[in-house]
């Protein structure tokens, strides 16, 4: 009997990803289609994702690295501005996540459409973001280091890929307790102002000291900075990326059982 309700399980979440799947045609249009509608009548468009990025890290890098009394300003501006561009997607990606299905509360009651294509849909809207902004970042970044391009040419992609994934199955995870749970509305807001604040993100992890352990227990850093190596250093942490790819991996899995769990007790509670 439980050999069989494994078995039901696991079919269950491989039906659901295959019809994810087939349907990504659809909730990747309506991503792009919304990506559109956010500049709508501007003169720079999408071009607007680069320049508030490139905006930030300008700023922040004059004075933290005055505060900071940096010596090599070059090689900060580009530790800073990867790692501010990474974590404002991640950022971004969980902060939108704990009302994402009430905000598609009229759907969820009226269609029978998979939960699980809203959450792939907005997955599709923050990639989007990121791409269109990260790569105009890195353009600008390759005038202080002109090897970040090859870099993320040559050891960028498995960071990467892991970005992308776990960009998913959090804020996947995130968006199911926020319909359960309300409290989370208010408390995703303060938790990733503390991550932020005790992540190796605008200073170097030996800043930390003798809190240096905090960035270790840190799963925004983890994702981070491979990312923001590859591209620095041109190489991957050894075997990190690839414990990192089976955990997202695992991650996704876990969080689209809990999304067909969930699902019949969706419309009850947005």
């Amino acid at each position: 009997m439980a050999s069989f309700a494994t078995n039901h399980q696991k079919t269950s979440v491989l039906s659901t990803l295959r019809e994810a799947w087939a349907l990504r045609r659809v909730w990747w249009f309506t991503a792009t289609a919304r990506t559109r509608a956010r500049f709508a009548r501007t003169l720079f468009g999408s071009f607007w994702l680069g320049f508030s990025n490139l905006f930030s890290i300008a700023v922040l890098a004059i004075v933290y690295g005055t505060v900071f009394k940096v010596q090599d300003f070059k090689s900060y501006v580009v530790y800073l501005g990867l790692g501010l561009t990474i974590w404002n997607s991640i950022a971004a990606a969980i902060g939108n996540a704990p009302n994402l299905f009430e905000h598609n509360a009229r759907h969820v009651h009226n269609t029978n459409v998979n939960p699980i294509f809203y959450t792939l849909e907005e997955w599709a809207f923050q990639v989007q973001t990121f791409l269109q902004s990260f790569l105009m970042v890195l353009i600008a970044l390759s005038l202080f280091q002109a090897t970040l391009i090859p870099h993320f040419l040559m050891a960028g992609w498995l960071p990467l890929l892991n970005l992308l994934l776990f960009l998913y199955w959090l804020p996947a995870l995130v968006c199911l307790l926020g319909a359960r749970y309300r409290d989370i509305y208010q408390l995703v807001p303060i938790v990733l102002q503390l991550v932020f604040l005790l992540s190796p993100i605008l200073y170097q992890k030996k800043n930390l000291g003798t809190f240096a352990w905090t960035a270790d227990l840190n799963p925004i850093y983890h994702i981070l900075s491979p990312f923001r190596h590859s591209i620095i250093a041109g190489s991957l942490l050894g075997g990190h990326d690839f414990v990192l790819l089976v955990v997202n991996l695992a991650g996704i899995w876990w969080v689209t059982w809990l999304i067909n769990r969930e699902r019949r007790w969706l419309p009850f509670l947005i």
